[in-house]
């Protein structure tokens, strides 16, 4: 995940690509990958150890509440951890990148390799939730990402919208966690 946002990154400033066709191109690259991994379009993960089927063979609670927990906690050490990244000079640098790069470059911050790196933090984790999800589901796919992309859009704008008002960093990572909860609650209610 880290190296596909790499790749993004410097397709986009390096070659100019304007940054939602250079992450479709890389998306598009990632499907060889991902069939070369898997070694066909679905993979079952049934006899695989994971890591919902050691706690529920550790803890004996039931798979639902074992996702929950593993979920709650992944969640709580990622917002600890990137609000303590981002909190640094060089996570405070892709910050200002991404605010206002004309003003970041001014400042003297490189630019194009704060983007290449913002990238590569954020698809990185995408790849852990990506690992997350097909151990849940018991299988890995090559489509799983598709559409993807609208719940981490629909996630921001109503966490932004109901809980964006306060400056705080930490609320606003924690505001995303709350939209994409709500959306799910939503897409459940509509369905």
């Amino acid at each position: 995940g880290v190296a596909a946002g790499a790749v993004t990154g410097i397709l986009h400033t390096q070659c100019r690509i304007p940054a939602i066709l250079a992450g479709i191109l890389t998306q598009l690259g990632l499907y060889s990958v991902n069939l070369r991994i898997l070694g066909k379009s679905n993979q079952p993960l049934l006899k695989v150890e994971t890591v919902f089927n050691g706690i529920v063979d550790a803890t004996g609670l039931e798979k639902a509440w074992v996702s929950i927990l593993v979920g709650v906690v992944v969640l709580i050490m990622l917002i600890a951890v990137l609000y303590w990244f981002f909190g640094t000079e060089m996570g405070s640098a892709i910050r200002a990148t991404g605010s206002n790069e004309n003003m970041a470059r001014s400042q003297g911050i490189n630019t194009n390799f704060y983007k290449i790196l913002g990238l590569a933090v954020s698809n990185g984790l995408v790849a852990l939730s990506g690992a997350l999800i097909s151990q849940h589901q018991g299988y890995a796919d090559v489509k799983q990402g598709i559409g993807a992309i609208v719940v981490g859009l629909a996630s921001i704008i109503i966490g932004e919208v109901l809980f964006g008002k306060r400056r705080n960093f930490a609320v606003k990572l924690s505001a995303v966690v709350l939209g994409s909860c709500i959306y799910r609650i939503i897409v459940a209610v509509v369905l």
